[in-house]
């Protein structure tokens, strides 16, 4: 279950019907998404948001933010930390390991329910591309190098895997921004921002969601249009009351 997920790369048309949008790094904070739809007027039947991973850990509501992915107008991507509670559910991956980076709220969760989200959570593509020549984006987690032909062959090296998942190369500067010569806009997390940064064909729209000074953030590929919310004042502005689409 721990090895590549099936399918590992989807399409999907654009949105000719209504908006598409991406979120960072979920982590739990459900608040802040409900917070977030309501004040970019989501429509659940027209509108997409799509996800670069990272629903679970750290945050204040794992559980609920796995359950997002029955909804008909989200569509995530495995992040490395769904990776990784795939991996301890299936052994191999020493809970407390995993616990160290955030897993620690599924401390008092049963085997059965904690293979039960794994075999849910094992289903999430590595990549999901959307549209077409120039209104064409990309969403995977961590980093990718290569152009648009090399995303499409969906026969990732562990190695290349391994990069898209828990990469930081290209966020540190350790990597030539010119290995993404070809490649599509391409909206990632992983690795925590104060703001959204581009760097190479990749923009970076983690900024620390279950951080105390952190914030979700959403964006409108194509836009500069970009909505943050920390979640403890979405909480406190009432945002569990705010039913999802």
């Amino acid at each position: 279950m721990n090895g590549p997920t099936y399918p590992i790369v989807c399409r999907h048309p654009a949105n000719d019907l209504g908006r598409d949008f991406v979120v960072g790094d979920l982590h739990g904070c459900v608040d802040a998404l409900r917070y977030l739809l309501h004040e970019i007027g989501f429509d659940g039947e027209r509108d997409r948001l799509f996800s670069v991973g990272d629903l679970v850990d750290r945050g204040t509501d794992s559980l609920a933010a796995v359950e997002l992915i029955e909804k008909p107008w989200f569509y995530p991507v495995l992040g490395n930390h769904e990776d990784s509670l795939i991996a301890v559910a299936t052994g191999a991956m020493r809970r407390q390991a995993w616990y160290a980076i955030g897993g620690a709220w599924a401390d008092t969760l049963p085997e059965e329910q904690l293979s039960s989200l794994a075999i849910r959570l094992a289903k999430l593509p590595l990549v999901r591309i959307v549209g077409d020549g120039a209104r064409r984006f990309n969403v995977l987690h961590a980093e990718f190098f290569g152009s648009d032909e090399d995303l499409e062959v969906i026969d990732f090296s562990d190695e290349v895997r391994n990069e898209m998942l828990w990469g930081r190369g290209l966020a540190l500067g350790e990597v030539d921004p010119a290995r993404q010569r070809g490649l599509s806009p391409t909206y990632v997390g992983h690795t925590p921002m104060r703001a959204v940064k581009q760097i190479g064909s990749q923009i970076y729209i983690d900024t620390g969601a279950f951080a105390s000074e952190g914030r979700l953030t959403i964006v409108q590929p194509g836009t500069d249009e970009r909505w943050s919310v920390k979640e403890r004042w979405a909480a406190s502005e009432g945002a569990r009351m705010i039913p999802l689409p």
